[in-house]
């Protein structure tokens, strides 16, 4: 179980340290990181050494397509493979959102694919809610266009939040694709009329679905949770906190009816 960092930016910017310490503490496995290395931007040797010393590893990371350009990919992947990072995933382009655009992004996928697989990385895409609509492609989401138009190895790094809120069923679109959900977001969202918080094991989603989905045919290596909402004014590493909780319960509960 990872967490993405993003869920506590304002941590990781005061401090790095502290933060992993706490994240440590929590019990997760690993940390997915979001482009702010604080005092190790330039010396991911020292933050994989810190990672060990705190039992993290690093579980993947959010880059932009133009860390990978000619002129960037080399101190791109020396960053990455230093810190022992598995996977690289482009987390947002707005040229996806539109059915007009979306061949753009699927080229730029294709085209960074077998160069970031060249220096032993996977390497992916995750979505928000944008690419859960048809976009002009009739029944088709624009996240069917991206996963029917990349070799299957591109990693389909699903955000369940968004999807859902976008009113699919994430566990089906994990099964739609198999093996290709190496890592998945976990993060509870409410659509409209739904009862319950933005917390996971509160709100709607149905995370055993999910667990089975990933577990039976997602090929996944990672659950990473991550937060962008923190209701009944929790901090962001509260709700951190509750939403790990909440998923560990899932899982149990998923393991006993086994």
């Amino acid at each position: 179980m990872s967490v993405q960092l993003w869920s506590v930016k304002d941590e990781v910017e005061k401090d790095l340290d502290k933060t992993l310490v706490q994240l440590a503490e929590m019990g997760f496995d690993g940390v997915e990181f979001a482009r702010n290395f604080g005092p190790y931007a330039d010396n991911p040797a020292a933050l994989k050494a810190r990672l060990d010393e705190l039992g993290l590893a690093c579980s993947g990371a959010h880059i932009d397509f133009d860390s990978l350009n000619e002129a960037n990919r080399y101190h791109t992947f020396a960053f990455y493979h230093t810190l022992g990072c598995p996977t690289l995933i482009v987390p947002w382009d707005e040229r996806a959102f539109a059915a007009d655009t979306v061949k753009q992004t699927v080229a730029d996928l294709n085209r960074f694919l077998p160069v970031v697989n060249a220096y032993g990385l996977d390497f992916g895409y995750h979505n928000h809610a944008q690419e859960f609509s048809t976009g002009g492609h009739g029944s088709e989401t624009l996240w069917d266009y991206i996963a029917t138009h990349t070799p299957d190895n591109l990693v389909l790094q699903q955000d369940v939040g968004w999807s859902y809120f976008a009113g699919h069923d994430p566990a089906a679109y994990v099964r739609a694709y198999p093996n290709r959900t190496l890592t998945t977001h976990y993060k509870a969202k409410l659509r409209e009329g739904d009862n319950g918080k933005v917390l996971i094991g509160q709100d709607n989603i149905d995370w055993q679905a999910l667990l089975s989905a990933n577990i039976e045919a997602g090929g996944t290596h990672w659950l990473v949770v991550e937060q962008e909402e923190y209701p009944d004014n929790l901090t962001p590493m509260q709700a951190v906190k509750k939403s790990k909780q909440g998923l560990e319960k899932e899982i149990k509960k998923w393991k006993q009816s086994q």
